[in-house]
């Protein structure tokens, strides 16, 4: 439990480097920012929201499956495992986004700029506040037209980042299940594409810096749970001898 714990805990201080650097630098989200640069960012935040983020755990699911070669029945148990750390994490922070009701930065920058009032537009249903923020953005040039229908599709709260403990999650999952069989391939690209995932999410105006390392220490938690479980009552994350044979091929 301790290995697994300082392994996952090392990942998730590297993920929080970024957005703690962002938060100590004093940056603040603004408007106007140029389109392609945005546009690639947003590309990347639609692999995590729906419906994409479940063609996403899909195609990881498979990946982690194929890596760790297990029998049938553990397969189904550790594809359990992840699924339920994915889910936990979603409803978790549905739970905290009702009880803290941050407003986006998008959001306030709506009240500020718009004079629109930021708690009347949060006491609304979701379908309401979209209808809103097309009526207020309708003729706005420095806004471009997918960044103005992704806001009204997304007009919750946002603290903490669901995109950002999702991505996160899988991350801190490959290093957790992952890196004793020396994927560090995988490993590398589901970190490059977690903190590109967080840093989408504060250049489209979605979230904090605060926001995302709270989403963070929350995967950890998770993701440390399901690796334990997944060494207890799945199967042995250090490699049999036969596969490590394969892993001196492969290195």
């Amino acid at each position: 439990m301790f290995d697994i714990a300082k392994r996952t805990a090392l990942g998730a201080v590297i993920l929080m480097l970024m957005p703690a650097a962002v938060w100590i630098s004093g940056w603040l989200w603004v408007p106007g920012e140029n389109p392609s640069v945005l546009r690639p960012l947003y590309w990347v935040t639609e692999t995590v929201s729906e419906p994409w983020g479940i063609l996403t755990t899909v195609i990881l699911c498979g990946w982690f499956l194929w890596c760790l070669r297990f029998r049938l029945k553990p397969a189904i148990g550790l594809g359990v495992i992840i699924v339920a750390a994915l889910l936990v994490g979603q409803y978790a922070k549905d739970f905290i986004k009702g009880e803290v009701r941050e407003p986006r930065p998008y959001v306030a920058w709506l009240g500020t700029d718009h004079q629109m009032n930021v708690g009347e537009f949060y006491a609304q249903k979701s379908k309401l506040r979209g209808k809103q923020v097309k009526e207020i953005l309708g003729d706005d040039v420095q806004i471009p037209h997918w960044l103005n229908k992704s806001w009204q599709n997304d007009t919750g709260y946002a603290f903490p980042s669901g995109h950002t403990m999702f991505a996160a999650t899988w991350a801190l999952l490959a290093i957790g299940l992952l890196w004793r069989r020396k994927h560090f391939k995988t490993v590398t690209v589901l970190m490059v594409w977690a903190v590109v995932v967080m840093g989408s999410r504060l250049m489209l105006g979605m979230h904090w810096p605060r926001d995302l390392l709270a989403s963070v220490g929350i995967s950890w938690i998770l993701v440390t749970l399901a690796c334990w479980l997944t060494e207890r009552y799945v199967g042995p994350l250090t490699p049999p001898p036969a596969e490590k044979q394969e892993i001196r091929e492969r290195d």
